[in-house]
């Protein structure tokens, strides 16, 4: 009877731990996992000694279409995608999740501040090879597949810690009588705690400011000399945009592309401006303060410059039209030739205006010295002092 009371026992006990385990086994599968959730990293997708994909945010400006302009911040974290988007012109942010495959293809569904769909991007990621910056171009469209659009985008190099962002704002104007109109755009840098960027947003400001003041002190002298004159039915026009070459927490560099157009003018023209700021010591950086005291880093530029363009000339033939003599001239010894200049990651980039070292119809041009020509000559504690430890 004891024997009998024994096993009976047992067999309670068994029961019991069996329906423990399946107790367990089902909150378990219940549990939400952690990679599914933006931002969070999961050890169940990882097997042990694997490594959690880091998350990487990148900035990125283009267009969808061709007048759309937009700004987009994206972090990539293995394969989730997430961030926003803004139209410049308009700068409310939509909301942006998605994922990318191990083709780079990617899936980006936008959503309005209801939660509601409103979009799909759909793209491919590419890498540039050079200076590692990133290209999206693809197609966007309603969530039904409507109203199919190409867009681009390119990375732009900024690494700001602790919030930071580059937003774009604008100065618009137009009028009839002289009839014309302004579009400028220039960076502001929002999102910081501190005011380490007030100095830069200021100077960035004055750029475009200045540029609009002389665009209409030009037109109205434009206007008194053409009372006696008949007019184009066209108008003047000053588009300024900007491009960011590299931005983190001790610079900004950034150039200005500024189109103009005056009625009954034969074609447009375009220069550019740069502003490079040093964010730490608060003040705007000269192409002087990038190499070390009494080295001649003009004759280094000039002499890689004049090379560098006969080069491309060489090598794209006839469709450059530069002439040696004008290029000697224009990118000679001479501290104004060199006054549109900007730190890239991979090289000081120079701009050459039009007129400057070939005729209007081959453009403006561009050469990038790269660092390791200036290895011997870069300042130690200067602004490029970061770029050299691999050049040295």
């Amino acid at each position: 009877m004891n024997l009998m009371k024994l096993f009976s026992t047992f067999l309670i006990a068994i029961t019991l731990v069996t329906i423990t385990a399946c107790g367990k086994t089902q909150v378990s599968q219940s549990q939400p996992n952690a990679a599914n959730t933006p931002g969070m990293a999961s050890d169940l997708n990882h097997p042990a000694g694997g490594s959690t994909p880091v998350a990487d945010v990148k900035y990125f400006r283009g267009s969808i279409g061709s007048a759309l302009g937009l700004q987009m911040k994206l972090t990539r974290e293995g394969e989730k995608l997430w961030g926003s988007y803004s139209y410049q012109k308009i700068g409310i942010k939509i909301d942006l999740r998605g994922t990318i495959d191990g083709n780079e293809y990617l899936t980006l569904e936008e959503f309005d501040p209801t939660g509601k769909q409103t979009g799909v991007f759909k793209g491919i990621w590419q890498t540039n090879d050079q200076d590692g910056l990133v290209s999206i171009a693809g197609n966007w469209t309603r969530p039904n597949g409507d109203k199919k659009t190409a867009f681009s985008l390119h990375q732009e190099p900024i690494e700001f810690s602790g919030g930071a962002e580059i937003a774009t704002k604008s100065i618009k104007d137009s009028k009839k009588s002289p009839k014309y109109e302004i579009d400028a755009e220039y960076p502001q840098v929002t999102g910081a705690a501190d005011g380490r960027f007030d100095k830069f947003n200021q100077e960035a400001r004055n750029v475009a400011a200045n540029e609009v003041a002389e665009f209409r002190k030009q037109m109205t002298e434009w206007a008194e000399d053409q009372i006696d004159r008949e007019s184009s039915n066209l108008g003047s026009t000053l588009d300024l945009g900007y491009s960011i070459s590299l931005a983190n927490d001790g610079l900004i560099s950034t150039q200005f592309n500024i189109g103009t157009y005056f009625q009954g003018a034969a074609h447009p023209n375009s220069h550019t401006r740069v502003l490079n700021y040093d964010l730490k010591a608060g003040k705007v950086i000269r192409l002087a303060d990038l190499f070390k005291p009494g080295s001649k880093y003009l004759q280094t530029i000039s002499a890689f410059s004049i090379k560098d363009l006969k080069k491309q000339s060489q090598s794209k033939g006839s469709e450059l039209m530069l002439d040696d003599e004008w290029v000697e001239r224009g990118a000679g010894l001479d501290a104004n030739n060199f006054k549109s200049w900007v730190i890239t990651r991979t090289g000081l980039g120079i701009n050459f205006d039009n007129y400057q070292v070939a005729p209007y119809a081959a453009g403006p041009q561009y050469v990038l010295i790269p660092y390791s020509a200036l290895k011997d000559i870069v300042r130690p504690d200067g602004p490029l002092a970061p770029f050299m430890s691999d050049k040295l």
